[in-house]
């Protein structure tokens, strides 16, 4: 069932990606993603895999790449120096978290709309991590290359190109907030986002997972259903 989902599904009680986990992403997801952007696009095969100093990332994990991916070289920031020179840390995750929130938005004001169910009521029968996962595939691909060329100009800012800068989302999500009747602003929307940075406790993940697991075999049965031959 998990290969129906748009992302590489793994769990940790403790809610970190392990060696073990990146490594399976490095050859299952990246490794090939790469690979065929290369070939496609008749570029030669090389490729820097760009890592700060998490304990997922130690040293030698060259070495277990598969064959097919050597041609991938692994760099590792200095310490400490993650928060202002790591690409992603530019701007490209807070872009992420305005998308996801935008589409969870949308899709709240979609299940409620002309409806009589609240608030309330979506976030505990119409919400499961299956469609988390479906929004997070949704927002992702919503990050253009122009938000991911940009923050470079700070570790490498002869690749940037010259009109730089993020798409204004924060106004969308206000607007679908406001059609649901919530009293939202830009400050509100910042809140949120950084509310987003905070990470769970074991036990609150336990939970979630608890509550969730009946919703998410339901929703991928429903789903097996809908293809099957009449």
């Amino acid at each position: 069932m998990k290969e129906k989902l748009q992302v590489l599904w793994r769990a940790n009680s403790k809610a970190w990606v392990t060696r073990q986990f990146f490594i399976e992403w490095m050859n299952i997801v990246f490794g090939p993603s790469v690979k065929k952007y290369l070939i496609d696009n008749g570029l030669p095969l090389k490729c820097v895999l760009l890592l700060d100093n998490a304990p997922a990332h130690p040293p030698g994990l060259e070495d277990d790449l598969l064959d097919d991916f050597k041609f991938i070289k692994i760099v590792y920031l200095p310490p400490n120096t993650a928060s202002t020179l790591q690409p992603k840390d530019q701007q490209v995750i807070s872009n992420f978290k305005k998308l996801f929130m935008k589409h969870l938005f949308k899709r709240c004001f979609e299940v409620t709309e002309n409806t009589n169910l609240t608030l309330r009521e979506f976030w505990k029968n119409h919400y499961n991590i299956v469609i988390c996962l479906k929004l997070i595939d949704i927002a992702w691909q919503g990050v253009t290359k122009r938000t991911l060329n940009s923050p470079w100009r700070k570790l490498c800012p002869v690749v940037v190109l010259k009109r730089e800068g993020f798409e204004p989302i924060e106004e969308e999500i206000v607007s679908i907030g406001r059609f649901m009747g919530l009293e939202v602003d830009e400050a509100d929307v910042a809140d949120l986002i950084e509310k987003y940075a905070e990470e769970l406790t074991t036990e609150e993940l336990k939970e979630l997972q608890k509550i969730s697991h009946s919703g998410v075999m339901m929703e991928l049965s429903s789903e097996e259903k809908e293809v099957e031959p009449e």
